[in-house]
């Protein structure tokens, strides 16, 4: 039921790290560590399907989400450069989800060459990034926009875009070191060619340490501290506004929609940031219990499956639970009907008007002489 590999080279410093966790570079660049590494069979197929679930489902959401704000003719709002930016950046992140299904399904080996590797590797690092940060801009705005509704109108689509811009380029540096250090091995042992960090090995220890420490602080910690208090004070201001008060279940769906993206947001990337945590500790040593680094090694690759799962919440959260977004939607799809019907009923018209032209009384009468049979 198991599978043995020693835990050698192995690092979790993007979203997908895990994947090189069952991997090494050479007995020169080992990390030290007394405790085999386990891995249960299942997770070979296991692991592979719930990619393939997430990958059709989110595509599904948030293909919908950038047709429906591309196809929008009204006025562009900031909230919907920031919801069309998240959904591009999780479009991103599914579209290496294939590949990395298969590098499960290979038994952690890569088969796509060595570029592929640092691409796809960058792109879910830019994509957890970037995402977050998104959703935290997201929520920013949202406080501003129901805290101080009049001041809020002083946003500009050309202050959001460059926002946008600052985003993108804080999330590709913040993925600088998996672009620098991704890259595919021969794995002699395992037989198999895989896709993993290759730190230097006098620094392995601080390398791997810092890019966790990273992780979890800007990808993770800050995001969660300006998220929960943006919202802790929406919740605050609605309980006490008159307008809501009076309107009680309006109110109470902002509510639930507010604590549905810090639940939603915690659920998602908690369990990934808390084991990441951890694997960089058991990594240093100061962990060395193998029990711990065994339930790590065995509940990170769904830890991350979470993570890649936020990206088919996030248009559930910030579009389709949305009044505004909805009515869009609608709106399109009857446009559409409308069209479609249009098309139908002016295809029909003309063949009506051929058959009326046809059937003329001096056309009759022709046709009749020369349908007469002959012999």
């Amino acid at each position: 039921m198991y599978s043995n590999y020693s835990r050698l080279n192995t690092t979790e410093e993007t979203l997908q790290d895990v994947h090189s966790s069952a991997t090494n570079v050479s007995t020169e660049q080992m990390s030290p560590s007394p405790c085999p590494l386990l891995y249960s069979d299942y997770q070979f197929t296991l692991i592979p399907v719930l990619y393939c679930v997430i990958f059709v489902l989110g595509l599904a959401g948030n293909s919908v989400v950038v047709v429906v704000l591309c196809r929008h003719h009204g006025p562009k709002t900031v909230a919907n450069i920031y919801i069309f930016n998240l959904a591009m950046a999780d479009l991103l992140c599914l579209a290496t989800l294939p590949l990395w299904a298969a590098y499960y399904a290979y038994g952690y080996n890569w088969i796509f060459g060595s570029v592929m590797c640092k691409i796809s590797s960058s792109v879910l690092s830019l994509n957890m990034f970037a995402s977050i940060f998104f959703i935290t801009c997201m929520s920013m705005d949202r406080y501003r926009a129901i805290v101080y509704p009049i001041r809020s109108q002083r946003r500009t689509l050309q202050q959001a875009s460059l926002i946008a811009l600052l985003v993108w380029g804080l999330a590709c540096l913040s993925s600088l070191p998996t672009f620098y250090f991704r890259d595919t091995y021969f794995i002699e042992s395992l037989g198999v060619n895989a896709c993993i960090m290759a730190f230097p090995y006098e620094k392995y220890a601080k390398w791997s340490a810092g890019t966790a420490l990273m992780k979890n602080t800007l990808g993770f910690l800050i995001p969660l501290i300006v998220i929960a208090t943006c919202y802790v004070w929406i919740w605050m201001h609605l309980t006490k506004a008159r307008e809501f008060r009076k309107n009680k279940q309006k109110r109470d769906k902002v509510l639930k929609l507010v604590a549905a993206v810090v639940v939603a947001f915690l659920i998602c990337w908690l369990p990934f940031h808390i084991l990441t945590f951890l694997d960089a500790l058991a990594r240093m040593n100061i962990i060395d219990n193998c029990d711990i680094t065994t339930v790590i090694d065995t509940t990170l690759p769904f830890g991350i499956c979470l993570g890649f799962a936020n990206s088919c919440i996030n248009p559930l959260l910030y579009c389709f639970i949305g009044h505004q977004f909805q009515e869009k939607l609608q709106h399109l799809f009857k446009l559409r009907v409308y069209q479609f019907n249009s098309t139908r009923q002016s295809s029909s018209s003309r063949k009506g008007s051929y058959l009326k032209e046809a059937e003329t009384p001096g056309d009759c009468d022709k046709e009749r002489l020369n349908c007469k049979p002959t012999l």
